[in-house]
């Protein structure tokens, strides 16, 4: 009897919040004058929005479920509850403009900034306000044209990749674009590669470069649990993960020290971005926060980039094709010596492929961002969706980039196929796609991604001329962590063309 009282009171106190929650809800947006944002309450306190969600992600399915979510609500903008707490969801590229630049100053990075900072510290992806512009300012000349069109480094650290390709073995090429953009991010960062391609023991400070390979994998993965966790996330700090955090920030401050070692006008004979860094600010644990911020940019997201690529043309053989052929004729089969910056950029169809890969599987495929002030988004109220809704202080707002770019209003019928001729007509509207984020906080490191993505591609249709698939039928699973990937690998033997 007891038991039944006390279900039945958590129900009652459930319903009782949540009717409380709408109700202040509602109330707010009508002092402002404006309307709420519509609400979609799904059992008490949202716990089947939350089990349906973690269930979701357990399946590897939650870019799915999600794009499933917005077609049953037919709803561009709509708020959902989870656990008692409000989330505003958008796909309306008017509001992802309006959050990402037009009021860009109201809103904030919220939580994220505590979830991340324990191994990322105060960089550029963890800081809003005031110490992100003065991280912008001190990132942004290290991303300059010059820095990123040099990519000797990246054919160098290349050549490894192709000697596991030239074997003509099935392998997980995910796996080995991984390594290769930790490769040439780390030396690009830190002026010396920890060539995991070749799983270097090279010990630095007394750790293997393969040892700090491993413990910056970990960390990554246990900061997308905290992110998960939303706001309990101070309980998931487990020792295994304080140990990866301490051990990788050590191997990092070895080369910082190196590069404030350095006198300041010593010329380098290429560009490291440290010591670049040093030469404009002499704090250690800036140089380092901001090295690991920068390293989680250039690795994960451009494997990203390249890993879905080669799933996309592998199971496109016509489109293959038609790359090779252009790229052939631009660089010639084999000599990697005439792949340049500027003539990658002159590749039309190149770029197309790259588009719509981006376009199908962007590397950040879904952002939040966190009101500091009550505003408002200029669309999702009124019965057409079209009327400004109201945002209170406080609100998460998730902006879900993977559904706003399969939406067939805007892309066609043909949203969800992979056909890269579309980017011969079609241009998007600026915040239609958003593959490198937008406004102020666009991707600084996008055109350092696009060189290193553009030139493995190129080498890969010049040396083979097709990809044979492990497992042809087997469908797309996105793994989504800090940025998405195919889940399992993208298993591909490469076969070489006769010259």
């Amino acid at each position: 009897m007891i038991l039944w009282v006390l279900i039945l009171g958590i129900l009652l106190f459930a319903l009782t919040y949540d009717f409380y929650l709408k109700w202040s809800f509602t109330a707010q947006a009508k002092r402002a004058g404006l309307e709420p944002v519509p609400v979609v309450l799904d059992y008490p306190l949202g716990i089947r929005t939350l089990f349906r969600s973690l269930s979701a992600v357990r399946r590897k399915e939650s870019l799915e479920k999600m794009i499933e979510n917005f077609r049953a609500k037919e709803k561009l903008t709509f708020t959902e509850e989870i656990l008692g707490m409000f989330i505003v969801v958008t796909l309306d590229p008017e509001n992802v403009k309006s959050m990402l630049a037009t009021n860009f100053k109201s809103y904030s990075l919220g939580i994220r900034a505590d979830q991340l900072n324990c191994f990322l510290g105060d960089g550029i992806f963890t800081l809003s306000g005031a110490g992100w512009k003065h991280s912008r300012n001190l990132l942004r000349p290290q991303f300059s044209r010059e820095q990123v069109a040099q990519i000797d480094s990246i054919r160098e650290h290349f050549s490894h990749v192709e000697a596991v390709l030239d074997r003509e073995e099935f392998v997980d090429i995910q796996t080995l674009f991984h390594h290769l953009t930790m490769d040439t991010a780390t030396e690009f960062l830190l002026g010396e590669s920890v060539d995991s391609l070749l799983d270097s023991q090279r010990e630095v400070y007394g750790m293997s470069c393969a040892q700090f390979v491993k413990d910056y994998t970990e960390c990554v993965e246990w900061c997308l649990t905290r992110i998960q966790f939303g706001p309990l996330f101070r309980f998931v700090y487990p020792k295994s993960f304080r140990e990866a955090i301490a051990r990788s920030r050590k191997f990092v401050e070895y080369f910082v020290d190196k590069a404030l070692a350095k006198p300041i006008e010593t010329e380098s004979e290429s560009y490291t971005f440290i010591y670049e860094l040093a030469k404009v600010t002499r704090d250690r644990v800036t140089i380092r926060d901001q090295a690991l911020n920068i390293l989680i940019a250039g690795r994960d997201t451009t494997a990203s980039l390249l890993s879905y690529s080669i799933w996309h043309l592998a199971h496109h053989p016509e489109v293959y094709r038609k790359l090779r052929k252009e790229l052939i004729e631009a660089f010639g089969p084999v000599s990697t010596k005439s792949v340049t910056f500027e003539k990658l950029k002159s590749c039309t169809y190149l770029k197309h492929v790259i588009n719509e890969v981006l376009r199908l599987n962007p590397a950040v495929p879904r952002n939040i961002r966190t009101a500091e002030v009550d505003t408002q988004l200029p669309r999702g109220g009124g019965p057409d969706g079209q009327d400004p809704v109201f945002i209170a202080k406080g609100t998460n707002v998730m902006y879900a980039v993977h559904e706003m770019h399969r939406q067939p209003a805007i892309w066609g019928e043909d949203a969800e196929v992979f056909r890269p001729e579309r980017w011969e007509t079609f241009h998007p509207k600026g915040w239609e796609y958003l593959p490198f984020n937008g406004g102020p906080r666009i991707c600084l490191g996008q055109q350092f991604a696009l060189t290193e993505a553009s030139f493995v591609l190129t080498r890969i249709a010049q040396k083979y001329d097709s990809i044979e698939l492990q497992d042809p039928a087997a469908p797309l699973v996105n793994d989504v962590n800090l940025t998405a990937r195919v889940y399992g690998g993208v298993w591909v033997k490469m076969h070489q063309a006769d010259i």
